[in-house]
């Protein structure tokens, strides 16, 4: 990119207003290009004044582009607030300007040059169907300035040298949140650091359950019932403060970090759908950890097709259900109380419409026996990663579950009732991911210093020192979306869209921070022992389970061009 106009430059001794002058004004040009690019793919996609989705599928690759490129936008933006309250509050240092002026840098001439949806799938702004002359709106002096200036080498070089000289025990980078936040970070942080972190990797070489007096202590901290009204035994707190206690849970692991999930996703389904009786039977005991839920969703052949389920739910005399079917990844099923389980009530339905929720129970297994419940069985699915709650297929005949546990006492809700949780389960995925990418960035930055090659430490070399800076800087551009889509749920505002976009952007940062740290590791990283081989193991599922990221894509695509 060259342009003609103001000459303007970027340099360490740019002082903070003018970096946020810069980086505020080429937010326009983006949101700009993406306003005409939806236009554009609006008028490509509608068939009889809607949007078509058969045109949808056909351009999919179109389609997917502009969610990519609406979640660059918001990323940007929402990168913008953190530096300006920041600024406000007196804590945007240099560490804070590096990794701003680094993500604007980048990001911009991703946006100019191309987006990686994937390792073999570059985005460019002329898929989606922009001209050379839409595509000049970028051609800004502001926007020439980061591209050319904002993410170069000494820019990367200077920041890990900050990393080096900080505790490398807590973020880089100034998170923007509150001291109520943090402090709930430091806690959990703790915990990680001393109950999980030593840990770890043994129970994933071992293939081995999160112990339970792992889980126990975590009840006793608050984790099962962060988010549950204290009417019901919970603590009532905000999604945001989930998302600090997910990702430093799963900083130590993701197994750990996840455990909590279960018990959100299971509350958000009865504090949305349930009736008041089941409120009272099921929250506190969720809270407690008295009861362990897993979800039951998904079925062999059918992956994200929900619609397309087909375990069946048949009354019998006594206004119970009878449930024959089969279920597959299955997390955490074997040891817990009670399933949200999806079935199919009305038997002449081929969709969503005929599902309902249940809040089936069952009896914890051992290891010895698994599944002593009568009328269900199940086995374990050997994964790479993931491993401490364990995956499982499961298959049910004639199993009983009580007519008071169909949930909101009403069929055919089913599917609705699930689609309510979807925005809490994303967010809580990408703070996850956070974790998880956090988690390679502080075990790649101790091995490159560690390391010796050529006479000097791997961190003295560019390039290694470059994929560090890099994983700071992208893990907090995902780490701001992701607490900007929980402050839009704490607020009471629908973000589907803005969940969507940081679990799409969140997952991709932890393999690409899995993988670099990986490679910076060398050979050594490929080996069982190194911490880094589990890392990558556990990231490679962000991208996969709570919505593919193809699934993902195109949710957000169908919600912005509708």
């Amino acid at each position: 990119m060259a342009h003609d106009g103001q000459d303007l430059t970027l340099t360490q001794d740019t002082v903070l207003p003018e970096l946020l002058t810069l980086t505020k004004a080429a937010i326009a040009p983006v949101e700009k290009v993406y306003d005409t690019a939806r236009t554009t793919l609006r008028d490509r996609l509608t068939d009889n004044g809607r949007i078509s989705g058969a045109l949808v599928e056909e351009h999919q690759t179109a389609a997917h582009g502009l969610a990519w490129l609406a979640t660059y936008a918001e990323a940007l933006r929402q990168m913008q607030n953190w530096a300006e309250k920041l600024v406000e509050e007196g804590k945007f240092g240099e560490v804070e300007k590096l990794i701003h002026q680094i993500a604007f840098g980048e990001y911009l001439w991703q946006i100019y040059g191309g987006i990686p949806m994937s390792q073999g799938e570059i985005l460019r702004l002329q898929d989606i169907g922009l001209s050379q002359d839409d595509m000049r709106v970028l051609m800004t002096p502001e926007v020439m300035t980061l591209t050319q200036s904002g993410n170069t080498q000494a820019a990367r070089t200077r920041l890990v040298t900050l990393m080096q000289e900080r505790n490398a025990d807590v973020t880089v980078g100034a998170t923007g949140l509150d001291d109520e936040l943090e402090m709930i970070r430091e806690q959990f942080r703790r915990f990680a650091v001393d109950k999980v972190v030593p840990h770890a990797h043994e129970w994933h070489l071992k293939d081995e359950l999160i112990p339970m007096e792992i889980i126990e202590e975590l009840a006793e901290m608050g984790v099962f019932g962060l988010t549950i009204p204290e009417e019901y035994g919970g603590f009532g707190l905000s999604k945001a403060s989930m998302c600090v206690v997910s990702e430093e849970l799963s900083r130590g692991y993701i197994g750990v970090g996840s455990l909590g999930t279960r018990s959100e996703i299971a509350a958000e389904l009865i504090i949305a759908g349930g009736t008041e009786e089941q409120k009272q039977k099921w929250l506190p005991a969720l809270a407690s950890a008295e009861k362990l839920p897993t979800a039951v969703f998904t079925e062999p052949n059918t992956g994200s097709d929900l619609g397309a389920l087909r375990t069946r739910a048949v009354k019998d005399g006594n206004g119970d259900y009878k449930v024959t079917g089969n279920k597959t990844w299955i997390t955490h099923a074997a040891r817990t109380h009670v399933m949200t389980l999806l079935a199919r009530t009305d038997p002449d339905t081929t969709d969503y419409k005929g599902l309902s929720m249940f809040l089936a129970e069952k009896t914890p297994g051992t290891d010895e026996a698994p599944f002593p419940t009568d009328g269900m069985t199940g086995g374990e699915i050997e994964v790479l990663g993931y491993r401490g709650m364990k995956e499982y297929e499961l298959g049910f005949d004639d199993f009983h579950v009580k007519g008071e546990n169909l949930l909101g006492g009403e069929e055919g809700k089913g599917f609705k009732q699930l689609m309510e949780t979807f925005e809490s389960a994303r967010i809580q995925t990408a703070a996850r991911a956070i974790g998880v990418a956090q988690s390679a960035l502080d075990v790649s930055m101790q091995y490159a210093q560690d390391r010796k090659q050529f006479g000097k430490a791997l961190i003295n070399f560019p390039r290694v020192s470059g994929k560090l800076a890099m994983m700071a800087v992208e893990i907090m551009i995902a780490r701001q979306l992701t607490y900007y889509s929980a402050f839009e749920k704490d607020e009471g505002h629908r973000c589907d869209i803005e969940a969507g976009m940081a679990k799409l952007l969140g997952a991709r940062v932890a393999w690409a921070a899995a993988d670099n740290g990986l490679q910076i590791h060398g050979g050594n990283g490929f080996a069982l022992e190194y911490t880094i081989s589990r890392i990558l193991c556990d990231a490679r599922i962000l991208n996969i389970f709570e919505g593919a990221a193809e699934i993902q894509a195109q949710v957000i695509a169908r919600r912005l061009l509708g």
